[in-house]
């Protein structure tokens, strides 16, 4: 059973779905698009998403770090992933932090994806966290998929600049 939710930030990138599904599936392509993420570490090994692969980001200004695992994977649809450990402290107080990004089709050359967060505070703690950080996980999230729109867009105009149309 998922945790409670909220929040969703989305963004159309003009791009086809599986264009934006090949990208989002790379996990060494995350320092492309993650403003706060500089290194990826593929602790499973493999580069690209599937149940069970983990991996450690390694965020900017170097003293801090976060490993993800995506748990579940619907082909040009949907990844899920949980946060099972970081250095800022986040993971003991929202032990049951998971992600959801999701993949629509917007026509024949646009997709729409949509990053949701669900989590339980069921502490003190977790509540004032949830209060003072709810708006920044939104602002960065959005600043997340704002990069990652203009990565893939970039890519798509360079592998196929007679189909773009920005």
């Amino acid at each position: 059973m998922r945790p409670p939710f909220r929040s969703t930030q989305a963004v159309i990138i003009n791009a086809p779905l599986e264009a934006v599904w090949a990208f989002s599936m790379d996990i060494t392509n995350i320092p492309e698009f993650h403003p706060r993420v500089v290194k990826v570490e593929l602790l499973s090994g493999k580069a690209l998403r599937e149940p069970g692969v983990s991996y450690q980001c390694y965020l900017s200004g170097g003293k801090h770090r976060c490993v993800e695992k995506d748990i579940e994977i619907l082909p040009m649809e949907k990844i899920v992933t949980v946060l099972l450990e970081d250095t800022f402290g986040i993971t003991k107080i929202l032990p049951d932090y998971v992600v959801e990004t999701t993949f629509h089709r917007v026509g024949h050359s646009s997709t729409k994806v949509e990053i949701s967060h669900y989590y339980s505070t069921p502490t003190l703690k977790g509540k004032l966290l949830n209060f003072v950080a709810k708006r920044r996980i939104a602002r960065d999230t959005q600043a997340t998929l704002n990069a990652a729109k203009a990565a893939v867009e970039t890519a798509q105009a360079i592998s196929h600049p007679d189909q773009y149309e920005p």
